[in-house]
């Protein structure tokens, strides 16, 4: 069926973020908000927004992050604390700006712990979270891969990819990337204390051949979250399933979805 989509933009501290929303069938559920990973945007997610609308006939929203894809810059290093401050600071002015009463987050990589931090500081308003591949603390397998994608983005070829997206701004994305999760100042970062916090359900997907993260992240957040949680592990899949197993996750994700109100 055709998906109607609408794009705009919402006022947050420090600047405005865009946004795409698709449409769906039953307007009386909370609508899903994505939330990217490292280094992505709304154009990345290419048409799984869409087709997450349809299995779950729910609305779907996505937005860059500010200093990502169409939104505004970010006039600061990239800090420690951006995960807390996207769940403290960020979100909930797209929240007042949405009017979201209610919302169910989904969440790609660090948009996976960002969407965990953000359910554990919204209380209620969060009915339910999806993580895939989500990071839940910093592991050595993490740092050799974003080692390893820092020693790619020097060649000017692969760096473009970045600037297709980002624009002027793929060089502070990269960095927000490597330069923070490098740093020693956050090698002690974790989730436990929100994951103690979060009280709705949570599904953890995450794929056996992630060369991000091991199957230890999943299942910390299953075992620490404070609500009822459920664990999917993908077979020969990588750190993108939306993209690798696509039918699965959305499989997953509609039944999963299917009796959150």
């Amino acid at each position: 069926m055709m998906m109607e989509t609408l794009d705009s933009f919402a006022d947050v501290p420090g600047g405005r973020v865009f946004l795409r929303r698709w449409v769906g069938e039953d307007a009386r559920r909370a609508p899903i908000v994505l939330l990217h990973d490292s280094l992505g945007c709304v154009e990345l997610w290419r048409d799984f927004p869409a087709a997450l609308a349809a299995a779950t006939r729910r609305e779907v929203i996505v937005y860059d992050r500010l200093g990502f894809g169409r939104s505004t810059p970010s006039m600061q290093a990239a800090s420690v604390r951006f995960i807390d401050d996207e769940a403290e600071v960020f979100f909930p002015a797209l929240r007042k700006a949405l009017g979201l009463a209610r919302f169910v987050l989904f969440g790609h990589s660090v948009g996976g712990a960002m969407a965990l931090a953000t359910a554990a500081n919204c209380g209620d308003g969060c009915e339910a979270v999806v993580t895939e591949s989500a990071q839940a603390f910093v592991e050595q397998r993490t740092l050799d891969g974003i080692r390893a994608a820092k020693a790619q983005f020097a060649d000017a070829a692969q760096f473009a990819k970045l600037t297709k997206w980002h624009g002027d701004k793929a060089r502070w994305v990269l960095d927000a990337w490597t330069e923070v999760w490098l740093s020693p100042e956050f090698s002690s970062w974790n989730l436990d204390a929100q994951l103690a916090r979060v009280r709705c359900p949570v599904l953890a997907i995450h794929g056996d051949a992630d060369e991000y993260g091991s199957e230890a992240f999943p299942r910390r957040i299953v075992d620490g979250v404070g609500g009822a949680s459920t664990l999917a592990i993908l077979d020969r899949c990588g750190h993108v399933p939306h993209r690798e197993q696509t039918d699965e996750v959305l499989r997953l994700s509609a039944s999963f979805l299917a009796d959150v109100d």
